[in-house]
């Protein structure tokens, strides 16, 4: 049996941009991305700290040291500029493997740059 696990998260990044008239998605900074380990077209859950909407997309990299988050499409409604959300990736495991693994967080500063990278929550 496989269970939803968390695998990583950038915690607490803040909203720089909102596009309501493009499709779906949310764009990520590249290098956040990376540092993360979210793939570009993953699936994410998106938690506003703000106003405690939450929504699921998937991921569309932004350019690399940008420090861009950008809701796109409705969620772009949900999310204001200057919102403190955190952003969430889950991967499904055996228990065993879940027992094994250590998420990745990201924790950033009012920029965006990151601060700190705990190896688990």
């Amino acid at each position: 049996m496989l269970i939803n696990v968390l695998k990583s998260k950038l915690h607490r990044v803040r909203v720089t941009e909102a596009q309501l008239y493009y499709e779906g998605s949310i764009t990520i900074d590249e290098q956040l991305l990376k540092t993360a380990r979210i793939l570009p077209g993953e699936k994410v859950q998106v938690v506003n700290v703000n106003n405690g909407s939450r929504l699921e997309t998937y991921t569309i990299p932004g350019v690399w040291g940008s420090r861009t988050i950008c809701l796109n499409g409705p969620a772009a409604r949900m999310n204001a500029v200057g919102d403190e959300i955190i952003i969430i990736a889950y991967a499904q495991m055996t228990e065993e493997e879940a027992l094994l693994y250590s998420p990745k967080v990201v924790l950033v500063d009012e920029c965006n740059n990151p601060i700190t990278e705990e190896p688990s929550v």
